[in-house]
């Protein structure tokens, strides 16, 4: 008897109770008069009885519509809306959207009613970033995931005031994120390069690669022969289905392919061409790869910066290295008395602003950077790789990595 079966969202799930040898099937159906998910369950002697009954009752639903209630909490509705979002939104979307909403929004307004929100609870929001000191542009992209959210649950039936959807975010402001003086980018190279693994930290500088496309990198996506890094791939850690079971799987967005690598940490791309790349390797760069290779941590999904044990490096892990750098170098990024840490996202920065210093035109750094504006990013890159290798040279000259 097959246990282990795996349903399209929105069909409810299926599992075997072990204890009451039974199948039990459930679908989501809308809120109780509480303001809680409602849930219906059937159970039945075998699994094609559970699916009939699920059947049935997801066309009852779809004739009578899931059922809302006036008493529904910002956090009843915002437990079921991120649900919802995993099923489409790309992994990093996903991650910045759920934790703007359980870190501020649920903490100040979720036990507030739907029905009785004001514009004075969507401004609380704000209020509430802004006393701990988050940034504007922070504040606003908070602000507005909850419109989304607020607007989403009037589509469902849920009575929202329409007000509170017309509360304007606070203004941006401006980002004090940028590129990455090169006197500093040199001394942070210098201290990296004491490390066996400087080519991580080069590829953030010299490559442009995103902190996911660098842990999510395996040696297969190296072509030492073409002088070639694939990054299609990035790592990330995707969210569990409801309810966290041995059968409910993970959320893979909707146009997503994902291998599972460690626990939640998952290859992910798209699965059109518009998201992946391939960039050059100039002679630096294949140089400190291969060495690198020879004493990298042995990974059993062949990444090429793993942990020390060979599964995949954390976000977080790899952040205090980047910030241990820069401690070692003695560089931070200051603006008049005040100081911080450069982000990771500033190396990419740096590469973009190099590029353009090189004289590279728009298109040639749209493509190695990895940017939207290009679909054919791929293609591009296999018809004018002369183009995009002295660009790579260019930047590679100006960080002053020579081949070795």
């Amino acid at each position: 008897m097959s246990r282990d079966k795996r349903r399209q969202y929105g069909t409810g799930s299926i599992h075997f109770n072990e204890t009451r040898q039974r199948w039990i099937g459930t679908i989501e159906a809308g809120w109780t008069a509480r303001g809680t998910r409602r849930r219906v369950t059937v159970t039945g002697k075998t699994e094609a009885i559970v699916k009939d009954k699920l059947k049935k009752k997801t066309r009852d639903l779809a004739t009578e519509g899931v059922s809302t209630s006036s008493r529904a909490t910002v956090k009843a509705w915002a437990d079921q809306w991120l649900d919802l979002q995993a099923d489409k939104n790309r992994p990093t979307t996903m991650q910045a959207t759920a934790s703007q909403v359980r870190t501020w929004i649920i903490p100040t307004i979720g036990h507030r009613r739907l029905e009785q929100l004001t514009p004075g609870d969507v401004r609380a929001v704000t209020r509430a970033m802004a006393a701990n000191d988050l940034y504007p542009s922070t504040q606003r992209r908070a602000h507005a995931t909850l419109q989304r959210m607020l607007k989403d649950a009037t589509l469902e039936g849920h009575n929202v005031p329409r007000v509170v959807t017309l509360v304007e975010g606070p203004d941006a402001g401006e980002s004090d994120r940028d590129a990455i003086l090169l006197p500093d980018a040199l001394a942070i190279l210098e201290a990296a390069t004491r490390r066996p693994d400087a080519s991580r930290w080069v590829a953030a500088l010299l490559q442009g690669m995103r902190p996911a496309e660098c842990l999510g990198l395996t040696w297969s996506m190296v072509d030492f022969d073409d002088a070639t890094i694939d990054v299609s791939w990035q790592l990330k850690p995707l969210a569990y289905r409801v309810p966290r079971d041995r059968d409910s799987g993970f959320r893979i967005p909707s146009g997503y392919i994902a291998k599972r690598l460690d626990g939640a940490l998952h290859l992910v791309r798209p699965k059109t061409s518009a998201g992946r790349r391939l960039i050059p390797l100039v002679p630096w760069m294949a140089a400190a790869l291969t060495t690198w290779r020879d004493v990298a941590p042995a990974s059993p999904h062949g990444l090429v910066w793993p942990r020390a044990d060979g599964r995949p490096q954390t976000d977080a892990a790899d952040r205090e290295q980047w910030f241990r750098i820069q401690d070692e170098a003695r560089v931070a990024h200051l603006d008049d008395t005040t100081g911080r840490r450069y982000a990771l996202y500033e190396a990419r920065h740096s590469t973009a602003t190099l590029l353009r210093a090189g004289g590279a035109d728009e298109e040639t750094i749209t493509a190695i950077m990895g940017h939207s504006s290009i679909l054919s990013t791929k293609a591009y890159l296999h018809s004018d790789t002369r183009r995009t290798r002295a660009a790579m040279e260019s930047v590679a000259e100006a960080l002053q990595l020579r081949a070795l």
